[in-house]
């Protein structure tokens, strides 16, 4: 019990950390004791309320630095990709390292020193391919080839690190596991909604088949009954 209200007493500390905005190690330290605790009865619970709050916060965040310098956006978006691996939001971390890395693509002309490397954008392709985001992996994939280019560009020397076609196949093989992925959820989809069709059109054709029959059955019932009364009414005449 003790050991729970510590827990509870150090999420309430996080939280009130994270709405000072204090993005510090102190608070991704807490985090960690939090995700590490024992006394912890559901730790799934623990993390799915983490990330509710993390994502509502984030978002918030964003527009509050909407208008900050880049340094202080990168700072930010540091901080939550770190938390939100923590917790394990995978989708929410992966977004927020492809903003990040967008962000400093577009900041080279006044910030030389933000370049992004093939590296970069070919690591995060691999990772949102592990996660099943393959279309966005797919655009980084592209990204990361176009880095290579624009580096050759601008650095002579790099000749001979482009000729290395290690590093340039194993990016398009990349980019081939994407699409092909891509292609295959394309199936299942197409799959997943011919079947739910043909069960609607099963189902719809066993209830007009069932109400056919039903109203077969009934109709000889009430046939039936005519019948009966009318010859009632003749014997009734002839008495």
């Amino acid at each position: 019990m003790a050991e729970a209200t510590h827990v509870n007493q150090q999420i309430t500390f996080f939280r009130s950390q994270i709405h000072k905005r204090s993005f510090d190690e102190e608070t991704v330290h807490i985090l960690e004791l939090i995700l590490a605790s024992k006394g912890v009865e559901s730790l799934i619970g623990v993390r799915s309320a983490l990330k509710q709050f993390m994502r509502s916060e984030s978002l918030s965040i964003v527009r509050e630095i909407a208008e900050e310098p880049v340094e202080r956006k990168l700072i930010c978006a540091d901080f939550l990709i770190r938390v939100f691996a923590l917790i394990g939001d995978a989708e929410s971390c992966l977004a927020l390292r492809y903003e990040a890395l967008v962000m400093r693509e577009q900041k080279i002309a006044t910030h030389p020193g933000l370049q992004v490397s093939s590296e970069e954008w070919q690591t995060l392709a691999e990772h949102l391919i592990e996660k099943g985001f393959y279309s966005v992996a797919n655009k980084v994939c592209d990204k990361a080839l176009i880095c290579l280019k624009a580096y050759h560009v601008a650095d002579s020397k790099a000749e001979e690190f482009l000729q290395d076609v290690h590093a340039i196949k194993k990016i398009k093989g990349l980019k081939d596991a994407a699409v092909l992925s891509m292609s295959s959820q394309s199936v299942q989809a197409m799959a997943a909604e011919y079947l739910k069709q043909k069960t609607v059109e099963e189902s719809t054709q066993h209830a007009i088949t069932s109400i056919g029959t039903q109203f077969s059955g009934s109709s000889r019932f009430r046939s039936g009954i005519r019948k009966r009364n009318f010859l009632r009414l003749k014997h009734s005449q002839s008495l």
